[in-house]
């Protein structure tokens, strides 16, 4: 799967490495903001991009949001 980090990563971010990134705080991803970062940490303790991008409650979502899609 082919991803434009322009589009998803604020612009310090947007090049640099993958590993990097996983370890940044979520709110290098374009569009999530200091305070939402300190509120995803305080609710779900998620403190770095690897960490939202493992969070069970989004991935929850995501599959009910799969299955959905094979259904229409």
């Amino acid at each position: 799967m082919a991803i434009d980090l322009d589009k998803v990563l604020d612009k310090a971010w947007a090049d640099k490495p993958l590993a990097e990134v996983l370890a940044a705080p979520v709110a290098a991803l374009k569009g999530v903001t200091d305070k939402d970062g300190e509120l995803l940490q305080e609710a779900f303790g998620v403190k770095t991009v690897a960490d939202f991008g493992q969070l069970k409650y989004a991935r929850w979502a995501q599959a009910l949001v799969a299955l959905n899609q094979t259904t229409k």
